[in-house]
């Protein structure tokens, strides 16, 4: 399996997903766009991870490389590779299949709960990945995705109507970020001090920070049967 992922900055990585893809037994390559590196051919991959970052993807005026970003990624779509995309990224697999990307009426920053919604009957189409209930997960995010054309709705919370949301048999997008480990938290958080500013939806850096070990280990189970269920 080739597997190539998409970096927007330097202090967001695979997290949980490195060690899922080593024991995969996957070839990993990665662009890492912040340093203006090449994308890849299409043809030449068999799985795509799209990680977050603090821009929007509407920033193409002063982040250029966004405009082939999105281009690369609808083309990978089209060719039946599978796709996941957190947080940012489901935000740029939305933008790339021509839905609205913009402000979500309040910031997520911290551990909060996901609820599956219901999802209609199915008679034909592809399976949907059997989302939980409920779980808390970690959001980082003040945009949000709407659904693109032939996407269905997997998860919401109580702040954001759509935190997940698959695009035909292999591509998920999620606004809350499964991959984290608590290096990944602390990374994050000493880069981005500032989206710890008061909102109701936004947790104290000593709450955000508690029992890490445990609550990263419930999204890194649900990152992993995921990339299961995209890469099959």
């Amino acid at each position: 399996m080739r597997a190539h992922w998409l970096q927007h900055v330097a202090y967001e990585g695979l997290g949980h997903l490195e060690g899922w893809l080593t024991r995969a037994g996957a070839e990993v390559t990665c662009t890492r766009l912040f340093a203006g590196e090449p994308l890849p051919d299409p043809d030449g991959i068999d799985l795509l991870v799209i990680l977050g970052g603090p821009m929007s993807v509407n920033d193409d005026a002063t982040l250029p490389w966004l405009v082939a970003e999105k281009a690369f990624i609808a083309r990978v779509i089209d060719r039946g590779v599978g796709v996941l995309g957190i947080c940012l990224g489901a935000q740029l697999i939305a933008a790339a299949l021509g839905a609205t990307v913009g402000p979500n009426p309040e910031r997520e920053v911290g551990w909060w709960p996901v609820e599956a919604v219901p999802v209609p009957p199915q008679s034909s189409g592809p399976p949907l990945f059997p989302f939980p209930p409920r779980l808390t997960c970690l959001h980082w995010h003040g945009d949000t995705f709407q659904l693109p054309s032939g996407a269905v709705r997997l998860a919401g919370s109580q702040a954001c109507a759509n935190q997940a949301m698959q695009v035909g048999r292999r591509v998920i997008g999620l606004q809350f970020h499964p991959e984290a480990t608590p290096d990944w938290v602390r990374a994050v958080l000493a880069h981005s001090p500032g989206s710890l500013r008061p909102g109701p939806y936004v947790m104290a850096e000593n709450a955000l920070t508690a029992d890490l070990t445990e609550r990263c280990r419930i999204g890194n189970s649900l990152a992993e049967r995921l990339m299961e269920f995209i890469s099959t």
